[in-house]
């Protein structure tokens, strides 16, 4: 069978390959991206959809506009005003996840050979993605506070991209934080270089001691000319289940016409049901107390991880304590004589009964093979220290 060769620009995920390691019995795993199942109010999302189906069942399970469910676009509208952000409903369309959100602007914004700036490291799947699409990609650095502006500016003006791709709150896998001033300076190239800024941002509600800066779409609102050069990226995904697969797209008007064209062709508009069970649960009132729970356990957890990372691996290790999010970014050392080669040491650890992601495949270009991610998030206080004491053992 002959395929697409769009198909040769991309391979499986290797994460998604790891996973098929992991159903072997008592293993403790880092690896996967996933909120905790057992953070799901599952009461406020049974009480959400029976008042869906009970106040408007046709809204809820017949077909629907393709921009999204109205009441769910003003839920969000409203959601997205608590954290700095006016947008009018009709100036966001739900996607099916934040994921066809990137996904949409692929087909929308990228033709083969067009230049796309990501982070290094950056999401797995947005580099499959835009490079499905022919995307040319080119790694801004970052380090602890985000991406480096000044290298991503120089590369701006080097190769003048389609548009610039940034997880700026504790970004996967990076668990980095872009400060308020790079924020700004971002903002301010954007005008500058008149290059279209996306801001993806699935944990910016996952913080744990205090508020991250302002979204940089809260802040194009106070930068003359920017506002129509940022596009944003949310989803409910992280904070209250993956399974509703509701996300959503701020941007210019231009953009979300043919965005909303385009996921016509692909689903017709995201599940109703999904959209009108979210915009009970948004307006039932419910998310703050949730959202202060997955706050306090991920804490908890995150600082269980540090603290056992520190003990178990010493100087063999670097990472940076995350603020929030889901994951640990880490770089092996080689001191001593260890291992400082994550796919080797992954493959040791898989040995130990304990998995985690190396971090080669995050990086669109010069990939760093003595990084790895750990995520935090499903694995209780004993479990973490259990399972990083197993990564000490394969060290």
């Amino acid at each position: 069978m002959q395929f697409a060769s769009r198909l040769d620009n991309v391979e499986t995920s290797a994460i998604r390959e790891l996973f098929k390691l992991l159903g072997t019995p008592g293993i403790i795993s880092f690896a996967g991206g996933f909120p905790d199942s057992a953070m799901f109010d599952v009461e406020g999302l049974k009480e959400a959809s029976a008042r869906a189906l009970a106040e408007e069942p046709g809204g809820a399970l017949q077909y629907g506009a393709t921009e999204g469910y109205e009441p769910l676009r003003t839920q969000l509208g409203a959601f997205m005003k608590t954290k700095g952000v006016d947008v009018d409903p009709s100036g966001l369309i739900v996607t099916t996840g934040s994921q066809q959100a990137l996904d949409l602007l692929g087909k929308t914004l990228i033709s083969p050979g067009d230049k796309v700036i990501v982070e290094g490291p950056t999401f797995l799947a947005t580099i499959q993605c835009f490079r499905l699409y022919g995307a040319q990609l080119i790694s801004a650095p970052i380090d602890a506070d985000g991406v480096r502006t000044d290298e991503l500016e120089r590369l701006i003006a080097e190769h003048k991209p389609k548009f610039v791709y940034l997880i700026p709150t504790f970004g996967n896998p990076s668990g980095a934080l872009l400060s308020l001033e790079r924020r700004k300076k971002v903002l301010e190239m954007a005008v500058k270089h008149q290059t279209l800024i996306v801001e993806d941002d699935p944990y910016g509600d996952l913080y744990f001691d205090k508020a991250p800066p302002p979204s940089i779409m809260s802040l194009s609102q106070d930068v003359p000319g920017s506002r129509e050069l940022v596009v944003h990226c949310g989803s409910l995904s992280k904070v209250l289940s993956p399974g509703l697969r509701i996300g959503w797209m701020i941007g210019p008007a231009e953009l979300l016409a043919k965005a909303t064209m385009c996921k016509q062709f692909s689903d017709a508009h995201t599940s109703t049901f999904a959209q009108a069970t979210a915009a009970q649960y948004l307006r039932s009132g419910r998310m703050p107390g949730t959202l202060a729970n997955v706050r306090k356990v991920y804490a908890e957890r995150a600082q269980a991880m540090g603290t056992a990372l520190q003990k178990e691996l010493g100087d063999a290790i670097t990472f940076t304590q995350p603020g929030g999010g889901l994951f640990f970014w880490a770089r092996l050392t080689g001191a001593n004589g260890k291992v400082a080669d994550a796919n080797v040491f992954a493959k040791r650890a898989i040995e130990k009964l304990v998995a985690f992601v190396p971090g080669a495949p995050f990086f669109a270009e010069k990939p760093d093979v003595s990084t790895l991610r750990l995520s935090f998030a499903t694995a209780n206080v004993e479990k973490i220290q259990e399972g990083i004491a197993r990564l000490g053992a394969a060290l």
